[in-house]
């Protein structure tokens, strides 16, 4: 009986003893001072063709772990590598993790870099880079320290890939990481967002666009064949708010009353009042007369694949089609298409054809209504 009532005793003690180390365990606070990383709104990459990377920024947070008793502070970040030094930041980008300024129960040490847990130091520095898949721990003298408390300071840098930024849509970039304290059962996630938007282009013609021939009398147009309209110059800009690739196209308001056949350049001028076609319009562009921030000389090329592939560039001049896209470069004989442009500005050459007036009802006024919309591409 008496050995019985002292196994039950002994029973307690040692449930006493579990529970007693699991809330320490519980006791023990891992904390940052942001949780989420927001690197806000991307800034553009400008030149299209520009290799390499770009710093999209900088962000730093302070770490805390706390315990009620002398714990192993070793912390171990568990997140997907893009590179032995970086880790990925979607497919497109990546991050570097950084430790510094580190104090355990009051006293700054250096931080040693762990290739597994328990394991002595690789490297050991008042800075040091945090490479993916090893931990860090407090070191002084070369070895391993614990302690109560760990605070340390966090900086983590942000790249994107050269071209990662020149998106069509509206896009989201999130990555997230573990950061473990493992001798303390605690973590916190990190994570890190960041927006892509694409380019806004504005554009922009003189006269609102407008092209007016004035009042025609019959006598100034043919009987029996199609008469040429004097060309007529509006002036074209367009200015985005940071240097982009685009391209533009034209949409013909009047669709299916152009003369003349079937031809994406050319754009109908209306309907008469029973129904005649009464002309077309073409939009043309000589690349001689446009400008482009600080490039020398334009050439313009064109894409019949909506941006898949593109025509060698050249100065010739080329009418703006309703299908395929219009581009400048500022390199000749260059196929891979429009480079980064901010702001454009140039002349567009509208030439008229007016229908064989015997094919007209002239018996009201006829009026020229051609319509067309240029469009903004962004590639």
């Amino acid at each position: 009986m008496n050995l019985d009532k002292t196994l039950q005793r002994l029973a307690i003690f040692l449930l006493i003893g579990t529970a007693t180390s699991a809330q320490a365990l519980e006791e023990c606070q891992l904390n940052l001072s942001e949780t989420v990383l927001d690197f806000g709104q991307l800034s553009r990459i400008a030149r299209h063709h520009q290799a390499g990377q770009q710093l999209i920024g900088e962000r730093r947070l302070s770490l805390t772990l706390n315990c009620p008793q002398v714990m192993d502070l070793s912390l171990f970040y568990r997140g997907l590598a893009a590179s032995a030094e970086r880790l990925r930041f979607t497919e497109r980008g990546n991050y570097r993790l950084q430790v510094s300024d580190a104090v355990v129960d009051g006293q700054a040490t250096e931080l040693g870099l762990l290739s597994a847990v328990g394991q002595p130091p690789a490297d050991n520095a008042t800075v040091l880079d945090w490479l993916p898949g090893y931990g860090i721990a407090p070191v002084r003298a070369g070895a391993v320290v614990s302690g109560k408390s760990l605070a340390l300071q966090l900086s983590v840098n942000a790249w994107a890939d050269a071209g990662a930024t020149l998106v069509q849509d509206a896009t989201t970039w999130e990555a997230s990481g573990l950061i473990d304290a493992v001798g303390t059962g605690r973590a916190r996630e990190l994570t890190l967002r960041a927006r892509v938007v694409p380019a806004s282009c504005i554009p922009t013609l003189s006269n609102g666009g407008v092209v007016d021939y004035g009042r025609l009398s019959v006598k100034e147009l043919n009987i029996d064949k199609e008469t040429v309209l004097p060309t007529k110059t509006l002036l074209f800009s367009v200015a985005c708010d940071a240097a982009t690739p685009f391209a533009v196209r034209m949409q013909d308001n009047r669709d299916g009353s152009a003369t003349g056949g079937t031809d994406e350049t050319s754009y109908g001028l209306d309907l008469d009042g029973t129904g005649n076609k009464i002309g077309r319009f073409y939009v043309n562009v000589d690349p001689a007369e446009f400008s482009a921030d600080t490039l020398a000389t334009l050439y313009r090329t064109d894409s019949t694949t909506s941006g898949r592939a593109w025509s060698s560039a050249s100065s010739r001049t080329i009418p703006i089609g309703a299908n395929s896209y219009l581009g400048f470069t500022d390199s000749v004989g260059d196929s891979t298409g429009p480079v980064s442009i901010q702001n454009l500005s140039g002349s567009l050459h509208i030439k008229a054809i007016v229908a064989p007036t015997q094919a007209l009802d002239l018996r009201n006024d006829v009026r020229l209504n051609g319509s067309g919309t240029i469009e903004i591409i962004y590639l």
